[in-house]
């Protein structure tokens, strides 16, 4: 037998086979038939043995008796089955001798083929057998297909990311003889890249029996899906599915790939695809369009027309996207049906966390005109933002006062202050309790430490919003008692990538051979002086780091990159290692100044700088979308900060395709918890993170890669080992305390 991996049905001839193995050189896998799996894998079987005994009657039998011969034969299969079947279905199920195949059946009545013979209209592959379509000279025409597929459908679904009038009047003849008759049509598309022609959706919106449903939400949801379902009473539908969009080139002269997909020899498949296609048609992310308001119409010229013109964006009505509906319906529903006027609200880095709140307060300001805004957080970068969002959003572009580093705020009533400005200030001297209506505490698992204290002692808003990525805090703090510990709503990491809201990434473990086990240890985690000086002057690790970043991106001069660093010094370093080895970077930390930091971002951006090296910066509130590559190059005991880190490069970016994470892991104390970090990557587990670990990362949700080198997986395998004994002996000691007492 040929090594490798199998699927098949164990027969006499392959039993024999096996047996003549020997186990002690070949590992050798099988497992028992699933009752539920047994039918299609048994009929599939017996198909293929049918096909070869047909083949053999076939080349035994004259051209005139061939097909005869063949029909006795399945007859014979099926006489087999009788007592099973019941005499009933067996007689139903006998092949007429007389060798024919249905191709059609059609009333007359009120029919110009009651005085006339017409020609029916049929597609030229199957309609009962599974078929590919690559677009070569010598195979049917896709087009052709499409055209005649609609005109024999009974109902039709499509769901394409574009729709261009070019490839629309192609079929519009038959769509239009298809709907006028009665048959129904339901499209999905969207406003991706403003490829869609408002015309095509125009002329598509006049049919008959026609439903348009459209995604808006083009920098989130990039839906490339191109399927064309036709739905046959017959039991005789077929599917596209492949690359081809609603365009000419598309449909007539593209290089495009599609398989036909039937219900006959594929079904499972064909009721997944449809399936999917009635999820995506009931999801609130898709609208339906609809000719005669006016509202839709002006939403997507605007929608097809953002890069003509951005300057008109204040005239249009902003909204939510569909999952910051969702988030502002629970909080909506916490105050509402439990009378909770504190909520948190959880969510990963880059969902939009301030566009949340920033709806929010609008709709609450509906109702309470006037209502004053307290937005607190640590960064005068997040104060920036969070300011612009609200401007955006309340279409007021005066709205709001900054107090943080150089600001001074002129007025109270709308303020962004850093908790540091309200303490040195003492804003909570100088305001009641009941001042502001409406306060929200960004990054709130900063929340537990002192310096927020009378803030959040002081002050008795009629509504208090807490926003945060990760409530999980090193020192274990519960920052969810503050809101009667309840989460309002969260989308964790895992929950963004899938809905397509971050950036999918491919995490690598990198074989770091620095050993941490004995670096000096204490609550805080490592001792950051012992760390650098490792880390710091270490050639060997630096051209290590510089050889395993040309291994796993595709191409330096595409590379984005941030690394983080352990200190000044060890930023500093790595910088100068990776400008002479001709990678344009440099370091950034908290002595930097303003106009650096400002123009180091823009010159990676451009692709002046390939990395920057940073210490304690860009955790936190610093956007830089088109960042595609991240280094860990010390290790992080706060979930927080990893998470932080990790996200300044899962914003979404044109031309971005993910981002590739390398953490650098040496030998860890036995104190380090690497079960946080891939909890957090990976989310909710069925397993042990060392079951993940030792068994490789399959099954993880979309858009999640997470791969280890041979000697990292190790490390972390003996680290969690060490840590399992560490807590079996706690445990012990525990039970042995409670015999004593």
């Amino acid at each position: 037998m040929k090594q490798g991996i199998y699927e098949q049905l164990i027969n006499t001839i392959t039993r024999q086979e096996i047996s003549a193995l020997d186990p002690d050189v070949y590992n050798i896998g099988t497992e028992k038939l699933d009752a539920e799996e047994a039918r299609k894998l048994l009929s599939t079987y017996l198909a293929a043995v049918t096909r070869r005994a047909l083949k053999i009657v076939r080349e035994q039998t004259e051209d005139k008796t061939a097909v005869l011969a063949q029909i006795q034969t399945c007859n014979e299969i099926i006489a087999t089955l009788k007592d099973t079947l019941g005499e009933e279905e067996y007689n139903e199920l006998q092949l007429d001798e007389q060798g024919e195949v249905l191709t059609h059946v059609y009333s007359k009545l009120n029919s110009i083929r009651a005085i006339r013979d017409t020609k029916i209209v049929r597609p030229d592959t199957s309609i009962s057998q599974s078929s590919l379509f690559t677009g070569a000279k010598s195979e049917p025409s896709m087009l052709l297909e499409l055209q005649k597929e609609i005109v024999t459908a009974d109902r039709i679904d499509w769901l394409v990311s574009f729709i261009k009038f070019s490839g629309l009047r192609l079929l519009l003849e038959q769509l239009q003889q298809f709907t006028a008759s009665g048959g129904k049509l339901r499209i999905i598309t969207t406003t991706y890249m403003e490829a869609t022609d408002l015309k095509a959706i125009t002329e598509l919106s006049k049919l008959p029996n026609t439903e348009i449903q459209i995604s808006y939400d083009t920098k989130v949801s990039r839906l490339h899906a191109k399927t064309y379902i036709f739905h046959r009473d017959t039991g005789f539908t077929s599917a596209y599915v492949g690359s081809s969009n609603l365009s000419n080139p598309a449909l007539t002269s593209g290089m495009e790939w599609n398989l036909k997909v039937t219900e006959k020899d594929s079904l499972d498949v064909l009721r997944k695809i449809e399936a999917t296609f009635e999820s995506y048609w009931n999801d609130r992310e898709f609208t339906r369009y609809m000719a005669e308001d006016e509202g839709h119409e002006a939403q997507l010229k605007a929608a097809l027309n953002r890069k003509k013109d951005q300057s008109n964006h204040f005239h249009l009505d902003i909204q939510p996207y569909d999952y910051q509906k969702e988030v502002l319906e629970q909080l909506n529903a916490e105050r509402t049906l439990y009378g909770r006027i504190r909520n948190l609200i959880v969510a990963a880095t880059g969902v939009g966390k301030t566009v949340i709140s920033a709806f929010d307060y609008k709709r609450f300001r509906a109702s309470h005109a006037g209502a004053k805004l307290l937005f607190v957080a640590h960064r005068e970068e997040i104060l920036k933002q969070s300011q612009d969002t609200f401007r955006y959003i309340l279409k007021d572009m005066n709205f709001g006062e900054l107090h943080v580093a150089n600001y001074r705020a002129e007025a109270l009533d709308h303020l962004f202050i850093s908790i540091q400005s309200l303490n040195s200030m003492k804003l909570t001297e100088i305001t009641s309790p009941d001042y502001y209506d409406y306060i929200i505490v960004d990054e709130f698992h900063h929340a537990a430490a002192p310096s927020y204290q009378k803030l959040l002692s002081h002050y008795e808003p009629k509504i208090l919003l807490g926003l945060t990525a990760t409530p999980e805090r090193m020192d274990g703090k519960d920052i969810t008692a503050y809101f009667d510990h309840t989460i309002a709503a969260e989308i964790r990491l895992t929950d963004a990538i899938d809905r397509k809201l971050l950036s999918p990434f491919q995490y690598f473990g990198v074989t770091d051979t620095v050993d941490l086990s004995q670096v000096k240890w204490s609550r805080k985690g490592y001792d950051l002086n012992e760390l650098e000086k490792l880390y710091t002057h270490n050639k060997i690790r630096a051209n290590q780091i510089i050889q395993s970043l040309n291994k796993y991106v595709t191409d330096l001069d595409d590379v984005k990159g941030l690394g983080f660093c352990v200190g000044v010094d060890h930023a500093l370093y790595m910088a100068k290692i990776f400008n002479e080895a001709g990678i344009p970077s440099m370091a950034l930390h908290g002595g930097s100044s303003e106009q650096e930091r400002h123009s180091a971002k823009g010159q990676l951006v451009n692709g002046e700088l390939r990395m920057i090296f940073v210490v304690d910066l860009y955790n936190e509130g610093v956007d830089i979308p088109e960042v595609n590559t991240i280094l860990f190059l010390r290790p992080t005991e706060s979930l927080t900060v990893f998470l932080q880190q990790l996200g300044r490069g899962l914003r979404m970016a044109d031309g971005k395709e993910c981002l590739t994470v390398l953490d650098f892991i040496g030998q860890a104390h036995q104190e380090y918890r690497f079960q946080d970090k891939f909890r957090a990557l990976i989310g909710a587990t069925k397993h042990s993170i060392s079951y993940y670990v030792e068994n490789g990362f399959s099954n993880l949700p979309r858009g999640t890669f997470i791969q280890l080198e041979k000697q990292a997986k190790d490390y972390i395998m003996r680290n969690l080992k060490q840590m399992s004994r560490n807590r079996r002996a706690l445990i012990e000691k525990l039970q042995m305390f409670q015999q004593d007492t």
